[in-house]
């Protein structure tokens, strides 16, 4: 993606790689400084990532654990500052290691600057989760 590009098309472009499970190119999306921030982690799992390497790292075996198939709903609200949005979504596939259903729903603040991600605040409900194996429910 370019410099030029809006954080909106970015986000979108991001869902689309991982519906592709092309994590290498959605880690590609983010800043060598970006912040990925789970404020709702519970116990024992990542609160905060910095850096794009600690963020590939994390993402790594995300296809492993998560299929996803769909977001049916995607709404991205453009802030007053132009290169941070709000985006409220909602993900479903399954859970690889036990065939369950995957449904999450999610609220993410991104500012994009240079094209690229620089900061990221994953909302998502850890009540939700059922497995450990889902660690990686809230990516995303």
């Amino acid at each position: 993606m370019s410099a030029s590009t809006a954080p909106m098309d970015l986000y979108r472009h991001g869902l689309q790689l991982l519906l592709d499970k092309d994590i290498p190119a959605w880690v590609d999306l983010w800043d060598e400084n970006g912040i990925f921030e789970f404020p709702f982690a519970p116990e024992g799992w990542p609160k905060r990532l910095e850096g794009k390497a600690a963020v590939a790292e994390y993402m790594r075996d995300y296809p492993d654990h998560i299929d996803l198939h769909d977001f049916p709903h995607v709404e991205i609200h453009q802030t007053i500052a132009p290169e941070t949005i709000v985006v409220e979504m909602r993900g479903v596939g399954r859970l690889a290691d036990t065939e369950s259903p995957f449904d999450m729903s999610y609220i993410a603040v991104v500012t994009v600057k240079n094209g690229l991600i620089t900061h990221y605040r994953d909302y998502w409900n850890p009540l939700a989760v059922q497995n450990p194996a889902t660690k990686f429910a809230g990516s995303y």
